[in-house]
């Protein structure tokens, strides 16, 4: 029993973790729970008030919601496990329980950077060409976008968490991150990977990094050509707030992504991936909620005709 538990161990992976086991970590961690719970509450707030509120069903906010509903799980996929192993101590992981949270990591990533590109598409359509908005952005085409981004997130996050758990692991099994990432698992392959680095990672990178972000670079320099040319000075600051809000997210997200997994493997530093990883799974989620919804006359709008409905139901 002694040895089979022992070899069992054996098989499993060490995450390091983000945290020390000291004061200082504690506190870090609660300031990590307290922005997950912030996460979770927004996300969830926003999606509810775009589900009830029926001058937010709109192709824009439909996308919206799918952005919070992925941001919503992506962070629930990191934060309680890290949690967990802090708590008890206990930073194993088996290979299997790896590869699912490279999965689910990989397939929340994928969809979102592609659920972008298509809500700067909808503001491009929106801003640019507004008589053809009807056409060009309706609800079937929202709900085909929508479905696109988590397909291909799907198709991808399988291809290569099916790489990754047929690579053999006969060196060190110590993951020096605080969750399951694919760079930091090929440091621990033995096998020679320049090839799928080359290959798989350079064409994942192109169709859900550099594709995306030259859409949304190029729409938003429609946008940005369209507005200069408003004459009412109340609509330029509309179109610039509502378009400022999506750049900060993208810049958030896009930066530390991109060059986590575009960098070549021997460039790359624990201290860093870690640093990069917290931007575009834990702080992003959080700010999303935030950043669409304070700077939203429409989404503070339905908050407090919500707010209000309850208040009177109540009195």
């Amino acid at each position: 029993m002694w040895n089979e538990k022992n070899q069992t161990s054996d098989r499993d992976f060490i995450l390091l973790g983000l945290l020390d086991p000291n004061q200082y970590g504690l506190l870090f961690l609660m300031l990590i729970l307290l922005i997950f719970m912030l996460a979770i509450m927004g996300n969830t707030v926003l999606i509810l008030l775009i589900y009830l509120d029926v001058r937010l069903h709109t192709p824009m906010y439909f996308l919206l919601s799918h952005l919070s509903f992925t941001d919503i799980l992506h962070i629930s996929n990191i934060v309680p496990m890290m949690a967990s192993n802090f708590i008890t101590g206990r930073n194993s992981i088996t290979l299997v329980g790896c590869g699912f949270q490279i999965f689910l990591s990989l397939m929340f990533l994928g969809a979102e950077c592609l659920l972008l590109a298509a809500m700067s598409y909808d503001r491009y359509v929106a801003i640019c060409h507004p008589l053809r908005y009807p056409i060009f952005m309706n609800h079937q085409i929202s709900v085909l976008m929508a479905s696109g981004c988590w397909f291909w997130g799907l198709i991808n996050s399988i291809i290569h968490t099916t790489y990754v758990m047929l690579l053999p692991y006969c060196a060190s099994r110590t993951i020096d991150h605080f969750f399951c990432e694919i760079p930091a698992m090929l440091k621990l392959s033995c096998a020679d990977t320049s090839r799928y680095e080359g290959g798989g990672v350079n064409a994942s990178s192109v169709f859900f990094l550099l594709i995306p972000l030259s859409i949304i670079l190029a729409s938003y320099g429609q946008i940005f050509r369209t507005v200069l040319h408003i004459k009412s000075m109340e609509a330029q600051k509309k179109a610039f707030s509502t378009c400022s809000s999506h750049l900060v997210v993208v810049f958030m997200y896009y930066g530390p992504f991109t060059f986590t997994y575009m960098r070549p493997r021997s460039y790359h530093t624990p201290g860093q991936d870690k640093v990069l990883a917290i931007s575009y799974t834990i702080l992003t989620p959080m700010l999303n909620p935030f950043i669409y919804s304070l700077r939203n006359k429409d989404v503070l709008s339905a908050l407090k005709k919500v707010l209000g409905k309850t208040v009177m139901q109540r009195n």
